[in-house]
């Protein structure tokens, strides 16, 4: 399913979410929402794609790989519900992006100023990992969302994935880098009129290994903040 052009956020949040484009995609997050987690049994999932969450106004997008099975993919919105989104939104709130340091449920009150978090792919992937075909498939969403977004000049990239999928929304909007910029954390990069700021992803398997910190997780978005008082 390819999104039609979208006269606003609202628009295009009711197409991402009623997308059954990639059978596989469609199959596992729906077969998780069934099967569900022991921790909430008795809680109703999402089971659908998960559009991005933010600030219309924003000037930061944050880029993700995909919503989390047990995460977005059972709360219904990005980040939520999961120890990645602890980390990702106590950062936010540190640096003024944020008015709380959590986010459980969509309902919890988050509220985000200047910043829109999205992802890649909409929906959530077996094993964590979109195939080639699937992130294509998803990418317009994302394109039609920053288009939308039309005061964004900062983006956020977490992890290589989103590194990756950032550089190719900006080259579809006519600005590209060559030769392609490596990813890695801190790493920044202009593109046309965007910035573009690599962090390592705040997954269990970064964060429990502390490849990524608090702190190193804080300075990005740190910067990120002056970038857009600059913008």
């Amino acid at each position: 399913m390819s999104p039609r052009r979208a006269k606003s956020l609202a628009t295009l949040e009711k197409q991402v979410t009623r997308c059954r484009a990639c059978d596989r995609l469609v199959e596992w997050r729906e077969a998780v929402a069934e099967k569900k987690r022991a921790a909430f049994i008795d809680e109703t999932y999402w089971g659908r794609p998960v559009p991005g969450f933010g600030d219309p106004q924003a000037r930061l997008l944050i880029v993700g790989l995909a919503p989390a099975a047990h995460g977005a993919n059972r709360t219904g919105r990005m980040f939520t519900g999961d120890r990645s989104g602890d980390w990702l939104y106590r950062a936010l709130h540190e640096t003024g992006f944020a008015n709380q340091a959590s986010a459980r449920a969509k309902d919890d009150g988050l509220a985000l100023r200047g910043a829109w978090v999205t992802s890649i792919v909409k929906c959530a992937p077996p094993a964590n990992k979109p195939t080639v075909d699937e992130r294509d498939a998803c990418l317009p969403f994302a394109h039609e969302e920053l288009r939308l977004l039309s005061q964004v000049r900062v983006l956020v990239a977490l992890g290589n994935f989103g590194w990756d999928g950032a550089l190719r929304l900006l080259a579809a909007r006519g600005h590209r880098v060559r030769p392609k910029p490596k990813f890695g954390h801190e790493v920044e990069v202009e593109v046309g009129p965007y910035t573009l700021l690599g962090s390592y992803h705040p997954s269990q398997q970064n964060t429990f290994t502390k490849r990524l910190t608090r702190p190193m997780l804080r300075a990005v978005f740190a910067r990120a903040a002056a970038l857009t008082r600059e913008a």
